[in-house]
């Protein structure tokens, strides 16, 4: 199956901008084929644990099929917009790529309390958007959210907005 935007978005400015570090916890929600969660295992090191959230079955399956024993990736069935079963105040980055735009308002409401719950005190929430614009490709323009609507559905402290690639931003936000 794949991530839609695999090859489209600059990993390397996201990767940057993230200023992930070694032992984070971070959790990549609606990580597809787990892509960016490999990247995110690579960065943590063996002290660091990444969580591989989705929906979809048969992308865990196949990402658990790709990780070793000596992983610290753990895939894992679910949904960020309900309880995730991580720990309170566990996380230092939850991860979310082009899938915002598919929350309903209720779950956007039920999206920023499991990340609030499961995000440290000043954890980073960084959310990957199609611009609000014609292009090529994406969801239809009702569906998506301007940098400004985005941070007007969330009770977070935005902390910074950056292109990431042509039609695409990325908005970091703080949990305070």
């Amino acid at each position: 199956m794949g991530k839609f935007s695999e090859g489209l978005l600059d990993e390397e400015k996201i990767i940057k901008e993230l200023n992930i570090l070694t032992g984070h916890s971070i959790l990549d929600a609606g990580c597809g084929d787990g892509y960016m969660a490999k990247i995110f295992s690579k960065l943590v090191g063996k002290q660091g644990k990444v969580y591989a959230l989705d929906p979809d079955k048969n992308s865990i399956v196949t990402l658990n099929g790709e990780l070793d024993g000596n992983s610290n990736i753990t895939a894992f069935v679910g949904d960020i917009t309900q309880n995730t079963n991580l720990e309170d105040s566990s996380l230092d980055l939850i991860y979310l790529s082009t899938v915002f735009h598919i929350f309903s308002k209720e779950q956007v409401q039920l999206f920023d309390k499991e990340a609030k719950r499961i995000l440290k005190r000043n954890g980073k929430l960084a959310i990957v958007n199609i611009g609000k614009e014609e292009t090529p490709f994406g969801p239809p323009l009702e569906m998506r959210s301007s940098p400004e609507e985005l941070i007007n559905k969330l009770t977070f402290t935005p902390k910074g907005l950056i292109s990431v690639a042509e039609y695409f931003y990325m908005q970091l936000f703080i949990n305070e």
